[in-house]
């Protein structure tokens, strides 16, 4: 859900995905000279119940001034009432799935010690959150499921609630673990277990093909679902998972329910699940997940349930044709591309209904789909957002190296090179953030984290795109492919591409746009300790209003995200 509210000061707008609300405001034309001296901006949220408000207060940041409230400790969060935000976005990543929250955008001038908050000039939103399950009310859309885990381990509020807590990766119902988690383990386990409810007798069967297949209590799911009467298959990766994979079986006791996965060139890259009702197939759950500690509770994932008939059954004749021990490349490559044509290049998605493009499906050397999902980051006209968990292709670097004044967005687990970052630097429309955490010391008033250590992948895992999320025609494309040559050539594979659902794009926007923010910044601290520059300042809020406002007028990122997140043209 997205909403605007113009105000005589301030215009304000806020979209709710599920556990994140993106707030963002600018002064209403006319109102330029109320930038000068502005400190910041508190931020007052109001949570409904029942339509009664049960709580009011402040939202909290960290960053505060540096001679306010000297001797908190580090990490301390404090009311954006007195330590204002210095910035026209922010985003609460305190929100609840389907919860109705009102936010007052207050403008504050002053000093740090004798702040003055202009009520007089302060806008009211409401937004309501958007549901975990839901969005078919929408008209004839699919319901889509959608779960993302934190995927931020090395974080403030990691580093305050959990500290060093060990972690035990075999207790998913652990605290830190349910934290880590936010829902994605327990979505999970509650699709698997449809088959294994009262109503069991009509969920007949499961069909997984999974690549990591290695957490006990997934597996153990899977058992129950059995003992209930469901038919369950399960095609497992034996090839670079083969020992780990088995062991799990194995210590479930499901050998009779898993069969391995016929060994080729590429990985047997899909993580989905086929659920069946009565014969008839009606959902799928897909994502990046992997069957795995890491891939859960570790780093950032997506769980995406599409409850659809058609698109179930698409995935089941997949499913089908990877499980047939006689299984070709060539053949599978014939019926994929039978299934969806690969699209044209520089062509947008068709609007009646959603893609499905399995893979293999090109030529190695001449990787169509991987052009066209380039095409679309490259054709945004407002904000292009897209990940990078493993390698950047030079397509995707054309695409982000394109200075059209379009806002573009990347993240990465690991730095992309000296050689890429010194090319975006040049260009004022995109943006990266590769994978970083704080370590002692890094930066003044902030805890030091630590990341799970359950994955190879430190940051991010999640495989997804978005085009023009904000816009009217909103493109989500997500999966298991991580945009590489092989994930189109040569690996098993599946991507779903959605067009013009504005309730799956606002989810996924503010997913992205957490993680973005919370590794820029981290980012931005490696770089400068990498260079041997350090702002001892750089943890405090500025105290003139010179320092920190005009940039957000000038040329440059900042201000394409001032007006993009407005809904303004570029």
């Amino acid at each position: 859900m997205r909403k605007l509210q113009i105000g005589q000061v301030l215009n304000v707008r806020a979209i709710g995905g599920l556990h994140v609300v993106t707030v963002a405001w600018d002064f209403a034309a006319g109102q330029e000279g109320k930038r000068e001296g502005l400190l910041g901006f508190a931020i007052e949220r109001s949570e409904f119940k029942d339509g009664n408000v049960i709580e009011r207060y402040y939202l909290r940041g960290i960053k505060r001034f540096k001679l306010k409230d000297e001797g908190l400790p580090p990490g301390t969060p404090m009311p954006t009432s007195e330590h204002p935000i210095q910035s026209f976005q922010w985003g609460d990543y305190t929100a609840k799935p389907a919860t109705t929250y009102r936010y007052k955008v207050v403008p504050v001038y002053g000093q740090p010690k004798l702040l003055e908050l202009d009520d007089q000039s302060a806008t009211t939103i409401e937004i309501t959150t958007e549901a975990e399950q839901g969005g078919e009310a929408a008209g004839a859309e699919p319901r889509h499921d959608i779960y993302f885990n934190r995927g931020a381990a090395g974080s403030q509020a990691f580093a305050r609630k959990f500290g060093k807590v060990p972690l035990d990766e075999d207790d998913p119902k652990s605290e830190p673990m349910v934290w880590l988690s936010r829902g994605l383990f327990e979505a999970l386990i509650n699709f698997i277990r449809l088959a294994a409810k009262q109503d069991a007798a009509d969920y007949k069967q499961l069909r997984a093909m999974l690549y990591e297949f290695r957490y006990l209590p997934v597996g153990q799911a899977f058992k129950e679902a059995a003992a209930a009467g469901a038919n369950v298959d399960i095609r497992y990766e034996a090839q670079s998972y083969k020992d780990d994979n088995e062991a799990m079986i194995k210590e479930a006791g499901i050998e009779d329910l898993c069969t391995p996965q016929k060994s080729r060139a590429g990985i047997r890259h899909n993580k989905f699940i086929v659920l069946i009702h009565k014969d008839v197939p009606v959902a799928v759950w897909t994502g990046s997940t992997n069957i795995s500690a890491g891939g859960i509770f570790g780093h950032s994932n997506v769980g995406h349930a599409i409850w659809d008939e058609g698109i179930a059954r698409r995935y089941l004749d997949f499913w089908e044709r990877l499980a047939d021990p006689d299984v070709k490349p060539a053949s599978l490559k014939k019926e994929n591309l039978k299934v969806e044509a690969t699209p044209e290049r520089h062509s947008q998605p068709p609007e009646d209904r959603m893609l499905t493009l399995f893979c293999l499906r090109d030529t190695k050397g001449n990787e169509l789909t991987l052009d066209w999902f380039a095409d679309l980051v490259g054709a945004a006209r407002g904000i292009a957002c897209a990940t990078f968990a493993f390698n950047l292709d030079e397509v995707f670097s054309e695409a982000l190296l394109k200075d059209d004044g379009t806002l573009r967005y990347a993240v990465f687990d690991k730095n992309p090179g000296e050689e890429f970052e010194g090319q975006i630097r040049q260009f004022r429309n995109t943006v990266i953030a590769p994978g970083a955490k704080l370590e002692a010391g890094d930066m003044i008033n902030f805890l030091a984290e630590r990341l799970t250590g359950f994955n190879k992948n430190l940051y991010i895992h999640d495989k997804f795109i978005l085009t023009d999320p904000l816009g009217e025609d909103p493109v989500v494309v997500t999966g298991t492919a991580n945009f590489s040559k092989p994930s189109q050539n040569a690996n098993d594979e599946n991507m779903v591409v959605i067009r013009g659902n504005k309730r799956v794009a606002d989810i996924y926007f503010g997913e992205f746009m957490r993680i973005f923010d919370h590794l820029y910044s981290r980012y931005i601290v490696r770089k400068l300790k990498e260079e041997g520059k350090n702002d001892p300042d750089a943890g405090y809020l500025k105290e003139d209003w010179k320092l920190w406002v005009p940039q957000n007028f000038k040329d440059g990122p900042k201000q394409l995200r001032r007006k993009a997140f407005m809904g303004e043209a570029a």
